[in-house]
């Protein structure tokens, strides 16, 4: 069974703010990663936690739409298509899971970070950026800030399927 030493390293306690704030992502990204690690696609697409339908599976699909939406198309302004957020299925990322498809979301997620870590690299903390539809200015401290909360709060969910799923437990 892999082990969270496997996936993240524990994030710097005295280092400048941007160290800090990668840290403290990829310590939370690899929290991710390693609760979904092991698992056959059946079992990442299990609903667990009744009356919900979220599994593990649809969380990494989940985080990996909104690296792509952050730090693709509002801070670098990309041309990205979400194609798991439509108006036909606003929550596609979460109801349409294909165990058959495991392998490749998973792939897709670590692929996703790897591009945010490259875009994110050529800004300031100080840079900001607009939301395509929105009228406020966002930092890229704000982005980390937000990044770092969705993930802590999708990984509370993820231990609790990883549990109910083969009893794997840890922070």
């Amino acid at each position: 069974m892999p082990t969270d030493a496997d996936f993240r390293a524990d994030p710097p306690t005295s280092a400048g703010e941007r160290e800090l704030l990668q840290g403290f992502l990829d310590f939370q990204r690899g929290t991710f990663l390693w609760k979904t690690s092991g698992l056959t696609g059946e079992q990442l697409v299990q609903a667990k936690i009744e009356p919900s339908t979220m599994t593990l599976l649809g969380l990494a699909r989940h985080l990996a739409e909104v690296e792509r939406y952050w730090f693709q198309l509002c801070l670098a302004g990309r041309p990205v298509e979400l194609a798991l957020w439509t108006h036909e299925h606003p929550d596609g990322d979460f109801d349409l899971v294909d165990p058959a498809r495991a392998e490749d979301d998973l792939a897709d997620l670590r692929e996703t970070i790897r591009l945010s870590d490259e875009v994110v690299a050529g800004y300031s903390l100080d840079d900001t950026f607009r939301r395509p539809k929105g009228d406020q200015q966002y930092s890229v401290r704000y982005l980390y800030i937000h990044l770092i909360e969705e993930y802590a709060r999708h990984n509370g969910h993820a231990d609790l399927l990883r549990e109910r799923t083969d009893g794997l437990t840890g922070e």
